[in-house]
């Protein structure tokens, strides 16, 4: 498959590789040789709270699925800011955590154990998907319970699976309630960050026209995705006419262009302060945008998902669209950089010191091959 779409970092998969394998014995030895129950697993945790170097990894208990739920053996899971600050203890939701913790949303995995009432899938599936939010983690372990997945085609690497579940389920949540169909030109403002990039190949894939912003050193990667790149920041709506302007132009040149002209329908601001105003003044009402980001939305008229918490409809619907969009070449996921469980403080250091638009971070099993 190729991995067209890719940071940089991914330039040295096969590096990282390396150094996954070259831990892959060691770290097994290592595994193997901790005490516990028969019912305990490998995971990574922390006792208390603090900077990546509370991260242990040992012997947790195994966690089994409930109802609606499969349980996974782990190949790969993400590292998100989200888990981040959740660790460190700055998160308001830090306080109802039970320590110790296993951090970690996203997981891709061989599905071992299904809950009651599961339909659509069997044991030894290969899914992807996230666990329940309101655990806030239990991904990077040697098991984890997803609430939901899609199955994994061979054409989405497992970095990329493990990496991407709430990203994808964000994005389809949102393009859902500006009710991006085909026809619709829609602006994303942050474009090349992980929720960002989703929403632009899923809104592409409804047969939307995408106008993305992103900083200078990203807008060849949006282009690469399909989307019209921009740079984001103050003055978006000249730049946005200018854009438009040459596209009538070229539309008028050549009538059988699919491009719309003229208007942008809906806005998706996914990160970018004070953005708003500009953004509703591009679509001439406050109910085309839609803020992921921005909390003050609600004082202008914007609406801001938040997902299950805030009682939307989920769009965990988006998942096995990405995954038929991936086995199509259509659908990626960047990554910045993979590395073994065993290295989960350095993992967490790296989301720390990059911009989530430079790449996923992912964990993944030693020796557990990338593509």
């Amino acid at each position: 498959m190729s991995e067209q779409g890719l940071g940089a970092g991914a330039v040295g998969a096969d590096a990282d590789q390396a150094a996954v394998n070259a831990d892959s014995t060691v770290a097994a030895a290592a595994i193997d040789a901790e005490p516990g129950a028969a019912d305990s697993m490998f995971a990574v945790q922390y006792a208390e709270f603090g900077p990546p170097e509370v991260l242990t990894a040992g012997r947790a208990a195994q966690p089994h699925a409930e109802a609606g739920q499969v349980r996974i053996a782990v190949r790969a899971a993400g590292v998100a800011p989200v888990d981040l600050s959740i660790r460190s203890g700055r998160s308001p939701s830090a306080s109802r955590l039970t320590l110790p913790h296993i951090p970690g949303m996203d997981a891709a995995g061989v599905v071992d154990e299904i809950g009651p009432g599961v339909q659509g899938v069997a044991l030894g599936d290969e899914v992807f998907g996230s666990v329940d939010i309101a655990k806030l983690g239990g991904a990077s372990a040697e098991f984890a319970v997803l609430s939901f997945w899609a199955k994994k085609p061979a054409a989405l690497p497992w970095a990329q699976a493990g990496a991407s579940g709430s990203s994808i389920e964000t994005a389809a949540r949102a393009l859902d309630l500006l009710g991006i169909a085909e026809g619709t030109t829609l602006l994303i403002d942050g474009a090349a960050g992980g929720v960002g990039s989703a929403a632009v190949q899923l809104a592409l894939a409804r047969g939307a026209r995408v106008i993305g912003t992103a900083s200078p050193a990203n807008q060849s990667y949006l282009a690469s995705l399909g989307a019209e790149a921009l740079t984001y920041g103050p003055g978006l709506p000249a730049r946005v006419a200018t854009l438009l302007g040459a596209a009538d132009a070229d539309a008028a040149a050549a009538p059988a262009a699919s491009a719309q002209p003229g208007t942008i329908d809906r806005a998706l601001h996914v990160s970018g302060a004070d953005a708003l105003p500009e953004l509703i003044a591009l679509t001439g009402s406050p109910d085309a945008v839609v803020t992921l980001s921005d909390f003050t939305g609600p004082s202008l008229g914007v609406r801001v998902s938040v997902g299950e918490i805030g009682g939307e409809a989920d769009g965990r619907h988006g998942l096995a669209t990405a995954a038929a969009l991936a086995t199509q070449g259509r659908f990626h996921v960047r990554i910045e950089r993979v590395l073994p469980f065993e290295q989960a403080a350095e993992a967490h250091a790296a989301v720390a010191a990059h911009s989530p638009r430079s790449g996923k971070i992912v964990l993944v099993v030693p020796g557990e091959p990338l593509r």
